[in-house]
């Protein structure tokens, strides 16, 4: 199982040391889990990051650059409900459903609004959530279901009814009910809140947690407070049920906190959501997986989020060798202390003209309006002591590490013209039939 959260700080959990938000049930999965110190996602923006989890490669190799946002280009581009995580891709769902797991995602989808791009065809047997990348966190009126209908709440594919309750509860209680559905037979379920992205909405009862909290940083903690009870019931159900000592069980966030727009602290980590510093790209993650990750114990080596997809294939019984074309690597070996070596001497990062290669503990990045910078985040986890100055041909041969990882990538999509895609989809189609 998979739980992602959306947009929260990496300060802002129990486990990572916050006196204010409150994270009980978190707090104690983290006492029953390996906790990464390590880990980063793919993109510093949700879809990218996404893409890039779902299915184990850097997601530019195939093109998801950027977020699938309306009038993102313009009309000689792909129109927003266009873009989408490309049909040629094999997601985790796919090799999970091969395995003979019962496959489910929950919440947030954000891969491409278009039909062909729905969770049903991308893997999933089960989906109750929305298409789109944000939403209310309750029922939206006639108007609203009218502008967006990626904004709508959605079960299965095409029957779209409203939530009578807050969404962050009805998510987790819909991926409760599919556990009890499925208690019988293997099953991977993705549940994909969208707390604590934007609206700032929340529950009344929870805002009264915190009086004293005020504004953006108040909704921000009660939001929290949610999701995290969300958390706590659906791991108490596989408890009641007597399916925890055979259930991995895996928290992330998909990218840094936007300390600007939901009052998020990501320290000690530099920077936030949409930039490469480390407060847009690292994350929180736990693991709990009983029999290989001692309970109370930390990973201190770098990890992705790509290696989800090959983690959870070992674990599922499924051969990792047999995985083509994938950058994710399989966790399981290093984290029994089978294999010694870090799981990546290098990570990279991109998004148009800017970029980001971490090499060793040496991190290098790239910006289109002034000099790189060089960060040593073993002793400046903080990234405050630029060392370009001090380390030039450090700073060369990872620049050129970078640019030679970006020859290997695929042309964003959101810049293809339309008619390039439609011939793609004829190329397809003809594929298929």
């Amino acid at each position: 199982m998979l739980i992602i959260s959306d947009d929260a700080g990496y300060a802002d959990f129990g486990f990572h040391g916050s006196k204010v938000m409150r994270t009980p049930h978190l707090d104690e999965l983290a006492e029953q889990s390996m906790r990464f110190e390590q880990a980063y996602v793919t993109a510093a923006v949700c879809g990218p990051s996404r893409a890039g989890l779902f299915t184990g490669r850097y997601q530019q190799r195939f093109g998801f650059e950027e977020n699938n946002v309306p009038g993102y280009m313009s009309e000689s581009c792909l129109p927003d409900d266009e873009m989408g995580l490309p049909l040629d891709q094999t997601t985790v769902a796919d090799h999970m459903k091969t395995l003979g797991y019962r496959t489910a995602l929950i919440g947030k989808w954000h891969q491409g609004n278009a039909d062909r791009f729905h969770p049903l065809k991308r893997g999933f047997d089960e989906f109750y959530g929305f298409r789109g990348g944000a939403r209310s966190y309750f029922a939206l009126r006639d108007a609203e279901k009218l502008t967006r209908k990626e904004d709508r709440m959605e079960r299965g594919f095409g029957e779209f009814t409203e939530p009578d309750r807050y969404a962050t509860d009805v998510f987790a209680d819909e991926t409760i009910a599919f556990i009890e559905r499925n208690r019988d037979v293997p099953f991977f379920v993705v549940l994909s809140f969208n707390a604590v992205h934007a609206p700032m909405q929340s529950e009344a009862e929870d805002l009264k947690q915190f009086p004293e909290l005020s504004g953006k940083r108040k909704q921000l903690a009660a939001m929290t407070l949610a999701m995290d009870r969300g958390c706590g019931n659906v791991l108490k159900c596989l408890t009641k049920l007597g399916l925890e000592e055979n259930t991995m069980v895996v928290f992330t966030n998909d990218n840094g906190g936007p300390s600007d727009s939901n009052a998020s602290i990501n320290t000690p980590l530099s920077g936030t959501k949409a930039n490469h510093l480390e407060g847009g790209i690292r994350v929180p993650f736990l693991m709990r997986w009983p029999g290989v990750t001692p309970a109370g114990s930390v990973y201190p080596h770098p990890i992705s989020t790509l290696d989800l997809l090959p983690t959870f294939v070992s674990a599922g019984g499924g051969d990792v060798a047999s995985l083509k074309q994938i950058d994710g690597v399989d966790l399981h070996p290093h984290l029994t202390g089978n294999e010694e070596d870090r799981p990546h001497q290098t990570l990279y990062w991109k998004k148009e003209s800017r970029g980001a290669i971490r090499d060793g503990d040496w991190k290098l990045l790239r910006f289109p309006d002034r000099p790189a910078e060089l960060y040593d985040l073993r002793n400046d986890i903080s990234e405050h002591n630029n060392l370009a100055e001090k380390y030039p041909d450090r700073v060369r041969a990872m620049y050129k590490q970078l640019f030679d990882w970006e020859l290997t990538l695929d042309r964003p999509r959101w810049q293809l013209k339309r008619q390039y895609e439609g011939a793609a989809m004829k190329r397809m189609d003809d594929y298929r039939n």
